[in-house]
């Protein structure tokens, strides 16, 4: 199969993926099995080939257990916690658990269980909304990367050259993702010492 055909699956499988729909979350709480089976269902599609299932009890006491996750009520998970899942879901596949928490602690600190006002749940709503705007952006670079790749190496022979043009194209994507990731990094490693800053200098001069 060529490199053109491959892509060509491969930005139609893109394009079936599909986020949890904000209206299918379960607004009741919910014991872990009925948890852990909601998000296997219905995170089937973003799943690894390789992953049996979307989380694990273990996982999910983990997050508990190291401040991630909010402590469930009586063993059970409401919709803020099914939300908080979700995102560390995706989140965990290319941050560390250190930087999920530095992620998400304001956000529950200030929405988790909120009772009236601005929710967990309407921001969720809001990043679906535009987590589907830049999906399109991502494909259109996807495409423009693979372009720029068959460039490369065009005077090789036909086979040196397809190996090196998909060399190329791989390397593009890698060194995409590695920008990207290295960027959310620092702004949290920023923030963070901003905070802590500001933190000591509170102690330090207290009203």
């Amino acid at each position: 199969m060529d490199t053109k055909k491959r892509l060509n699956e491969i930005l139609h499988q893109l394009a079936e993926i599909d986020y949890v729909h904000p209206e299918d979350i379960p607004n009741i709480d919910l014991y872990m099995d009925q948890v852990l089976t909601f998000l296997d269902q219905e995170l089937g599609t973003v799943r690894e080939a390789t992953e049996d299932k979307a989380m694990t009890k273990t996982m999910i006491n983990n997050y508990t257990k190291n401040q991630i996750l909010p402590s469930p009520e009586k063993k059970k998970y409401s919709r803020d916690h099914m939300l908080n899942l979700i995102f560390i879901y995706y989140l965990k596949n290319f941050l560390s658990m250190k930087d999920i928490k530095s992620i998400l602690d304001p956000i529950n600190e200030r929405y988790f269980g909120a009772k009236e006002g601005l929710g967990f749940f309407d921001i969720y709503s809001a990043m679906v909304g535009y987590e589907s705007k830049v999906a399109r952006d991502v494909t259109k670079d996807i495409i423009r990367k693979y372009n720029l790749s068959k460039e490369a190496f065009a005077d090789q022979d036909d086979e040196s050259r397809q190996d090196l043009q998909e060399f190329t194209f791989i390397c593009e994507l890698a060194f995409d993702v590695f920008v990207k990731k290295m960027m959310i990094e620092q702004y949290l490693a920023e923030r963070d010492s901003k905070t802590q800053t500001k933190e000591e200098s509170s102690q330090e001069n207290p009203k």
